[in-house]
């Protein structure tokens, strides 16, 4: 059984269907939930389902090396950031070269960046009058939003959008993509690529 963490720093409803859909399956599991923030409502929605989850602070993930110890513990062998706002440092990068992946709510390039997370990103769609948005999953690197594009899923965007019904369209293209990217990824890793 392959092992996925997922770190977030939100409320969860990715990770959360994330979890859901694994539970079903035999290829891989979630093992392990993570955030940055101590309130984030993604550590309930893990343990609610079982999921080991863990509080992290700044020191923790740059400094001390405790992230990337817990990761190694639970022998974790694919990273997802499922709406995570900080830069992951060098030595997660290093240790999970190619096996480190996130989710954006528009089609990159565009709308990608620091501070380009949730509304904001809808709220610069709309103001630009795009015709479509989507999602975009992609290699995580050192830069914000700038790893190679694996996945991307569009949808229009409507006249009468707002941020809320045009978030909704975007929400739906992940709940239903992102989980399938992951197996097939997690499918396709090397047999016992972390030891």
């Amino acid at each position: 059984m392959r092992k996925i963490a997922i770190l977030a720093s939100g409320s969860g409803t990715n990770a959360e269907n994330i979890i859901k859909y694994f539970s079903t399956r035999n290829s891989a599991k979630v093992a392990l939930v993570l955030s940055n923030k101590r309130e984030a409502y993604v550590l309930q929605r893990a343990a609610a389902l079982n999921i080991k989850s863990l509080f992290f602070d700044h020191n923790d993930f740059y400094t001390s090396g405790k992230v990337l110890a817990y990761l190694l513990e639970y022998k974790i062998e694919l990273i997802v950031l499922a709406g995570f706002l900080w830069l992951v440092p060098d030595n997660i990068l290093k240790e999970f070269k190619g096996r480190i992946i996130n989710i954006h709510p528009a089609l990159l390039p565009k709308y990608g960046g620091k501070g380009m997370y949730g509304d904001r990103v809808h709220k610069a769609v709309l103001a630009n009058n795009d015709r479509e948005s989507g999602i975009t999953i992609h290699y995580v690197n050192s830069s914000y939003d700038e790893g190679n594009i694996i996945f991307q899923a569009k949808c229009k965007v409507e006249p009468s959008d707002t941020e809320e019904t045009l978030a909704s369209r975007v929400h739906a293209l992940e709940y239903k993509h992102f989980p399938e990217v992951i197996e097939s990824l997690i499918n396709n890793l090397p047999v016992n690529s972390k030891k």
